[in-house]
């Protein structure tokens, strides 16, 4: 078994951060999805063992994670949060990662070198860290955590500050980790971004592990409660009528003086991928489009009732 959490509860002082979770995972691919402040990087913490579990036991290939080394060997972490020093190149920081890892500098370079070609980094590898984008530490963050090739990925909203190029050149990282057998926990609030990569979730809110299951399980939960995009563009009125006219939109409202739609529709794959094709030939510039969490907000918030027994 990859990962067993039997009855784990994580307070901070007074407050709950993980409230009696239990749930064994296999060696795949998993998405963590909950609203921010869900619990969710404290469950990653606590699987680390960057975290100790204040009631409950954590195992994790069959391994207490707390000091655990040659466990940590086998486990690639790429944080939510930014851990660097500006004033060195992203080369020299995977680099020095790599070396942590038991690697010779020589090895440690070459995996260094090879990992930041993958995540699109081989141009700025040698710029300060200082002078880069959010996309871009984003992507070192994701290098220095596959370089040493370990055995199970953990990321924690991987997807934060890429644009959209970058999304798709992450997602098809990690289908190509998922692919080789490798294992995977995949944390992000925005449910599509994890259904590209696995179909296999973990819901989480309060705290709280509220259900699992398939993406199909998923969206038979989500039927009733339509997901929201935030599209800023040029020509909204036409694209408003565009998307009516296609059917796969519940309702569109005007924000910004007109230059942004915020759409309802329970076909938000459909959305992203017709888009393209559909606003081709027109006057149509979409400058900006979003996800927004409402309708997990929503479906959460009806699981926690159902939870406490007062749905």
């Amino acid at each position: 078994m990859m990962i067993q959490l039997d009855h784990v509860t994580k307070l901070y002082g007074s407050v709950i951060g993980v409230n009696d979770v239990t749930l064994s995972l296999d060696t795949r691919a998993y998405g963590l999805v909950g609203p921010n402040g869900s619990g969710k990087s404290t469950l990653l913490n606590l699987i680390v063992g960057q975290l100790r579990p204040t009631l409950g036991t954590v195992h994790v290939m069959n391994q207490r994670p707390r000091h655990n080394g040659p466990l940590f060997r086998r486990i690639g972490v790429c944080p939510e949060r930014d851990v660097f020093y500006g004033n060195v190149t992203g080369f020299d920081w995977v680099c020095y990662l790599t070396e942590l890892y038991g690697f010779s500098r020589r090895e440690a370079a070459d995996r260094a070198a090879e990992t930041l070609a993958r995540v699109g980094m081989t141009e700025a590898m040698h710029r300060l860290i200082g002078g880069y984008s959010r996309g871009m530490r984003q992507r070192v963050k994701l290098a220095q955590a596959l370089a040493h090739d370990p055995d199970l990925l953990i990321l924690d909203e991987p997807f934060n500050g890429l644009d959209p190029i970058g999304r798709h050149q992450m997602t098809e990282l990690l289908q190509q980790w998922v692919r080789a057998g490798k294992g995977l926990v995949l944390a992000s609030h925005i449910l599509h971004e994890v259904e590209a990569v696995t179909e296999s979730f973990l819901l989480i809110h309060g705290g709280r592990l509220l259900a699992s299951g398939s993406a199909e399980e998923v969206h038979a939960l989500l039927a009733d409660l339509p997901n929201e995009i935030r599209i800023r563009c040029e020509g909204a009125s036409e694209l408003a009528q565009l998307l009516i006219d296609r059917q796969v939109v519940q309702s569109v409202r005007f924000l910004d003086g007109g230059h942004t739609l915020l759409l309802a529709t329970r076909s938000p794959a459909a959305v992203y991928a017709g888009l393209p094709q559909w606003i081709e030939g027109t006057d149509i510039r979409i400058h900006e489009m979003r996800s927004t969490d409402d309708s997990l907000q929503a479906l959460f918030g009806s699981l926690l009732r159902i939870h406490r027994g007062t749905a």
